[in-house]
């Protein structure tokens, strides 16, 4: 048996924006970033300038909030022969300055799955309540009180990208991991082989994408890509 704590996200998204210094800063990616081609924040990646040209409405809004989920199996108690599993669910905000997006005041813990065992691929089912949530905040919005502004708007907010090793990607996509066809870039162009002995999948061949004139590529025995 598992027991999940879901601590709410809207009501804690209403108290930051109802705080000056803290409705402030959630506009610092459209008010103070600066633009000048450097790569120093998520706001200059390209995926980020990619969403705002599909759904121009949500990007136009300087008060939109884009989060981060990272999430991630750990032991609370110092001792790994223990048969006990905690999962924490984090979400960071990007809209906020570099600074200040990974500081344990933003960094907001969403859930808590504790058991004698990981979720797993059924984490889905632990999640839905957070998902729920995120749904209703992407369609429909919530009424907000902006205290920089001095203002009520509807607040709108997106998933922007996932944080997490590759078994937990596995886990929240639903994407095969242990397979021989892993890689979620290369697909069916992925390169493994099975250890006779160990009876593991190994990947190889990474040092195909090398440019073709790299120093690694002169090293035929130990190259291991064409």
């Amino acid at each position: 048996m598992k027991v999940m704590w879901y601590l709410p996200i809207i009501p804690r998204r209403k108290r930051l924006f109802a705080n000056l210094n803290d409705a402030k800063n959630l506009r610092w990616h459209v008010d103070e970033r600066k633009c000048d081609g450097m790569y120093r924040h998520p706001t200059d990646s390209i995926q980020w300038k990619k969403f705002d040209d599909e759904f121009p409405e949500f990007g136009k809004e300087s008060t939109n909030i884009r989060l981060g989920l990272a999430t991630d199996g750990m032991n609370l108690f110092g001792n790994m022969s223990i048969n006990h599993s905690s999962w924490l669910v984090l979400l960071v905000i990007y809209n906020l300055p570099p600074g200040l997006c990974m500081k344990r005041k933003y960094m907001m813990l969403s859930m808590m799955i504790f058991g004698s065992t990981q979720p797993g691929n059924d984490v889905d089912v632990y999640l839905s309540p957070l998902i729920e949530d995120l749904k209703l905040m992407w369609d429909q919005g919530v009424e907000v009180f902006d205290k920089f502004a001095n203002e009520t708007f509807k607040l709108h907010a997106m998933l922007f990208c996932t944080i997490n090793d590759f078994p937990a990607y596995g886990n929240l996509s639903g994407y095969g991991v242990k397979v021989h066809k892993a890689c979620p870039v290369c697909g069916e162009d992925t390169t493994s082989q099975q250890l006779k002995h160990g009876r593991k999948t190994v990947y190889l061949r990474h040092r195909r994408f090398l440019r073709s004139h790299h120093p690694y590529r002169r090293l035929k025995k130990a190259f291991n890509g064409h």
